[in-house]
């Protein structure tokens, strides 16, 4: 190696540092499966109910079983998403989660109602618009 090259080297090594941190916290990001399932929200042609929820969250756990009763009856009529913030913390954040359980409801992929803490079925039904 030549001393007049050094800087070079220098540069060209943070470069391939810099690169990998870029690619390392993309590929991190693309392998979430809140994030493609979420994505149905913007693309769904029905209502879409989206829950962010935590597996140690108390009323998280009170209406777990509603969202998923709810997500039976409506097979057809509206698309029921729930996602897990330990699991996807960063999709979480995009969406303004800051308490849970939160209930988002879209409609031709725009967000139409929001609700934070334990809600009845009704409370679900009428988010949708249904």
């Amino acid at each position: 190696m030549n001393k007049g090259n050094f800087h070079l080297w220098i540069i060209g090594a943070v470069m391939v540092c810099i690169g990998w941190i870029v690619f390392d916290m993309n590929r991190s990001g693309s392998s979430s499966g809140g994030t493609t399932s979420i994505s149905a929200a913007r693309t769904a042609k029905v209502p879409v109910l989206v829950e962010f929820y935590a597996d140690w969250c108390g009323p998280c756990k009170a209406v777990g079983p509603l969202v998923d009763e709810l997500a039976q009856e409506l097979k057809g009529k509206a698309v029921v998403i729930r996602i897990n913030v330990d699991e996807d913390p960063k999709l979480a954040r995009e969406h303004g989660v800051s308490g849970i359980p939160v209930f988002i409801a879209y409609k031709n992929g725009r967000e139409t109602a929001r609700e934070v803490g334990g809600i009845s079925k009704e409370h679900m039904r009428r988010l949708l618009g249904l």
